[in-house]
């Protein structure tokens, strides 16, 4: 008898385990109270998207964006969170050069059982703007 193990990103209630947050008002540019053009946090955002067009996690590991994460003087932010991990807000990325060590860095909170991002284990780019680092919910 051969049994078949289903490994599936999403919780039997269908709810998706992992999950990459992206502050889509960052580095905004503000005039009248209204925002001008595209925000920084909209191209990190649309740079994720793109490469994770062909990230091995694309499907295991969705990328939400987020209309403000309230960082706004450490912006670009974004946050991995997971069921049973702990949760990583990162800030004071960069617009440009910055979502390959997201992706990266991703991966590697998605492999870990705990979620724990070692210093010395993240991208150069994750190293200096960690705003939070937030235990798990108790189960």
């Amino acid at each position: 008898m051969t049994t078949t193990v289903n490994i599936s990103p999403t919780s039997p209630l269908g709810i998706v385990e992992h999950t990459l947050f992206v502050c889509k008002t960052c580095a905004s540019v503000w005039q009248d109270g209204k925002r001008l053009g595209e925000s920084g946090g909209e191209k990190l955002l649309h740079q994720l998207q793109q490469l994770a067009q062909h990230w091995d996690l694309r499907d295991e590991f969705p990328i939400q964006e987020v209309e403000c994460m309230s960082a706004c003087n450490r912006s670009c932010v974004v946050a991995f969170a997971a069921k049973g991990k702990l949760t990583y807000l990162f800030g004071d990325l960069a617009v440009d050069g910055s979502a390959s060590a997201v992706l990266e860095c991703a991966s590697k909170y998605y492999v870990k059982a705990d979620g724990l991002l070692p210093w010395s284990e993240r991208p150069e780019a994750l190293k200096k703007g960690i705003l939070a680092k937030i235990p798990p919910l108790s189960q």
